[in-house]
């Protein structure tokens, strides 16, 4: 198996340190940066395998970093996880908004980070694989062929990882966005609780992660894809469930 690169991008030494002695441990290739610019520099240079990335720091943050990696054709497909101080909400949605796969806030436990970041591993070495689906029968009764999957007027481009939407035109998805949609498009009618989504989506073990994480993402992609992120239509919330995207029936 290759010898997997993560570059941290973190300014705290005592963190950065930390972090590197634990990747280290569990046999990864870690590259520092002290910096968002020199981070940047970095990471198109050595096109790691993900970017374990701080907010808060001198210059340009984290947000910052994440958007224009986000923006460069280079390593807009690389996964990142914020790992940083700021818990609330608001924050996590803004690092989403930004790009980011994952969000850990400090001080974390290294058993969970060692599970994010393998997490995160699995599921980006698999995006892939499954981005080319067999043709099969929705259930509106429509084809699903085998680059595009369309439904009540989305077309999924399991080749490009672009969304053509009825409302906001194309729109390239991040890796999660992607996978995230693909699942619940590719079982149109079922509904998935925010558990079975980090077990499926995110390839989390029973019990770990936290449902917030898909609730942000989920709250992220309507931001991107509805007319009206409020009053979804599209991805839709079944109280006491989960979420789930129906597929309209055809008229006889």
């Amino acid at each position: 198996m290759d010898q997997k690169t993560i570059l941290v991008i973190e300014d705290d030494d005592i963190v950065a340190q930390t972090i590197e002695h634990c990747l280290r441990r569990e046999n990864f290739r870690v590259i520092l940066a002290q910096s968002g610019v020199e981070g940047l520099q970095l990471c198109r240079r050595h096109q790691p395998n993900l970017v374990v990335l701080d907010i808060i720091m001198p210059g340009m943050d984290g947000l910052t970093v994440c958007r224009q990696m986000r923006q460069d054709p280079m390593i807009e497909d690389t996964p990142v996880l914020m790992l940083t101080a700021k818990t609330r909400d608001e924050d996590k949605v803004k690092g989403f908004l930004a790009g980011a796969d994952d969000y850990l806030s400090k001080p974390f436990n290294v058993d969970e980070f060692i599970l994010r970041v393998r997490a995160i591993l699995r599921r980006t070495e698999g995006h892939h694989s499954h981005a080319r689906p067999r043709n099969s029968i929705l259930p509106n009764g429509d084809e699903m062929k085998a680059d595009v999957i369309e439904i009540n007027g989305y077309s999924l481009d399991t080749r490009t990882f672009e969304l053509e939407t009825p409302e906001k035109g194309r729109i390239r998805l991040t890796p999660i966005q992607y996978d995230l949609l693909f699942h619940l498009m590719r079982h149109a009618g079922e509904i998935f609780s925010p558990n079975r989504l980090l077990d499926e989506v995110w390839n989390y073990p029973l019990d770990s992660g936290s449902p917030d994480l898909v609730r942000v993402h989920i709250k992220n992609l309507r931001e991107r894809i509805e007319n009206d992120p409020k009053a979804p239509a599209f991805i839709e919330t079944v109280p006491g469930f989960g979420y789930t995207i129906r597929a309209e029936a055809k008229n006889e």
